[in-house]
């Protein structure tokens, strides 16, 4: 099996993930504290991921200049993006059909997806071992994802047949964003990849305390709830040692 052939079969990791966690949210409307406590797991392994596996990789490097604009351009993409979806989120709101889709909510996952997929892409450019537990953290983070998308076409009234659908167009989204990525970051320079790997980093920290964290504590904090948090990130600081 060559590498573009592996990394592709990692990147069907999440794709596969966003699906089942749609439709066992079909199946059984998850509660408040569940959902809340996976994004908590989420957002604990995906920093866990961050801080262990692609930030060690930035700083041995010592390309200040390159690490500056990649992060700030990386935060400045993820600040834009917000903005752009919160606009449409709330002309959503102002809707009074309940059976139309949630156009806002849902661009902004389809946008979610495709950055996601690119970072998978940054993951692997840093290192094999940093690109499968990438997929790994992106897979349980796409899984509440999926829920999410439940919940909300639930409000709306849409069909178990009509979030199915949505579910794999936005799998695929994410399986394009990591082919993408993984094609054109193959081959790059050092420092045009320590920009890229900055970038990625700022991306991921931003997912992690403006999106996973945000939406969790949504939900009326428990001890459980953060201790989920600590357990993602040790259990991924763990794997990332014996690996």
């Amino acid at each position: 099996m060559n590498n573009l052939t592996q990394i592709t079969l990692y990147s069907l990791i999440p794709v596969a993930a966003i699906v089942i966690g749609g439709i066992s949210g079909l199946i059984k409307k998850p509660s408040g504290m569940f959902t809340s406590s996976v994004l908590h797991f989420a957002a604990g392994v995906v920093f866990s991921v961050v801080s262990v596996e692609l930030l060690p990789d930035i700083i041995k490097q010592h390309k200040p200049l390159e690490v500056g604009i990649g992060f700030g351009l990386g935060i400045s993409t993820m600040l834009l993006i917000k903005f752009f979806v919160e606009k449409l989120e709330k002309k959503d709101d102002k809707l009074l059909d309940k059976n139309k889709l949630p156009m806002g909510l849902l661009i902004a996952m389809g946008i979610d997806m495709l950055i996601d997929g690119l970072l998978l892409g940054v993951g692997f450019a840093a290192g094999n071992k940093e690109g499968i537990l990438l997929s790994v953290a992106l897979a349980i983070e796409v899984f509440s994802l999926g829920l999410a998308v439940v919940l909300a076409c639930a409000d709306s009234k849409i069909s178990k047949q009509k979030n199915i659908a949505i579910l794999f167009i936005l799998g695929i989204l994410f399986f394009i964003g990591a082919i993408i990525g993984i094609l054109f970051l193959s081959g790059l320079s050092q420092e045009m990849l320590e920009l890229v790997l900055s970038f990625g980093l700022a991306a991921l920290l931003f997912l992690v305390t403006e999106e996973l964290l945000t939406e969790a504590h949504e939900e009326e904090e428990t001890p459980f709830q953060t201790a989920c948090f600590f357990g993602g990130f040790l259990l991924f600081l763990l794997i990332g040692m014996i690996v």
